[in-house]
């Protein structure tokens, strides 16, 4: 079928990657109508360490040192995510945290969290470690990745979505494999690195490396913001903890590091004693790594018109797509209703 058989609104739109940014974007999307086909080499349920959304530690933790702009998409993704978590299938829980502070916070914090973040009040003396300079409790979001994205997969299916899983070498390729549409969404995180008609240099892999403590102890999330980032994020639905983390630079090791593995232990039991012991049973432990797809001066998310298609791109989240997802997929959905209001009502 040509472009133009085809009613502007009823054109797929084609999300090329279906990690969390993709999937979130396609449920978005399909809900306010639209159609939708993930194209990507990778799709939920994969094991695959490059393939980042299934090993994300994903606690939703409002960013320090980022504009009022993204600030709101993750406020945004706070808001669709604490809905989520009505529903135990969606992998979404909500869990006490405790943050503490090694340095008072300055003028672009962590802090902003509060107008969003439940229960929200600042610690006591004595309610917190002695060698810190604050703490902060509240209320936040854990989303489980291998309860979530299954989950966004049989959303999308259920909406009408579809999954195909190939490997493009570029954009070109998908628009020959789909000529019909006119809207393609690259968020395919660092094969933008590769993709032969983007090659963005500013994209890099991170390793990161945590690891899964079995324990029913696992309700509460401890965070350490400083010189010493440690986290441990719980896991209720999975009956465990996440401890982590770290981030390499151009590693993409597949082999578990122990000395990292070892200190994450001694971070975690530093932090939160009364869930960690200095010597937790290997029969407990297991370990994650994943590569997470991070860009030099953070990521993109813009709309761009190339020939008579218009191309938007969302990759480059590096560890925080969780906390931007939904975020991201509502801008995206503006975005292509913007395109679809110029080519239906405005032209």
């Amino acid at each position: 079928m040509s472009m133009h058989e085809l009613p502007f609104p009823q054109r797929p739109v084609i999300i090329l990657g279906a990690g969390i940014i993709g999937c979130a974007t396609a449920r978005q999307l399909l809900r306010a109508g639209f159609s939708v086909i993930l194209v990507a080499e990778f799709l939920p349920g994969d094991q695959n360490i490059f393939y980042a959304s299934a090993w994300a530690g994903a606690a939703w933790h409002a960013a320090g040192g980022i504009s009022p702009d993204q600030r709101y998409l993750q406020a945004t993704t706070h808001r669709h995510m604490r809905q989520m978590a009505l529903d135990v299938e969606s992998g979404v829980c909500i869990v006490d945290a405790q943050e503490y502070l090694e340095q008072p916070p300055g003028t672009n914090s962590s802090l902003w969290g509060k107008s969003v973040l439940s229960k929200f009040r600042e610690l006591e003396l004595g309610e917190y470690p002695p060698n810190f300079s604050t703490g902060w409790a509240y209320e936040t979001l854990v989303t489980d990745p291998t309860i979530h994205l299954p989950y966004l997969h049989k959303t999308v299916v259920t909406l009408g979505g579809q999954f195909i899983r190939k490997k493009v070498e570029s954009l070109g390729e998908l628009y020959r494999l789909y000529p019909e549409s006119s809207i393609f969404i690259n968020a395919s995180g660092l094969g933008s690195k590769f993709l032969a008609d983007v090659q963005d240099e500013a994209c890099y892999p991170e390793r990161g490396q945590n690891v899964f403590y079995r324990t029913e102890n696992c309700r509460e999330l401890y965070f350490r913001n400083g010189q010493e980032y440690t986290y441990i994020i719980p896991r209720p639905l999975s009956h465990g903890v996440v401890l982590g983390g770290v981030k390499q630079r151009d590693d993409v090791s597949p082999a578990v590091q122990m000395d990292i593995a070892r200190d994450e232990i001694a971070r975690a039991h530093r932090l939160a004693p009364n869930i960690i012991p200095e010597n937790p049973p290997e029969e407990n432990l297991s370990y994650i790594v994943g590569i997470r797809p991070s860009r030099n001066g953070g990521f993109r998310l813009d709309s761009e018109k190339i020939g008579d298609r218009v191309v938007l791109s969302a990759y480059g989240f590096g560890g925080a797509g969780y906390a931007y997802s939904y975020g991201v997929a509502d801008t995206l959905l503006k975005m292509v209703q913007k395109v679809e209001e110029e080519n239906v009502v405005v032209s």
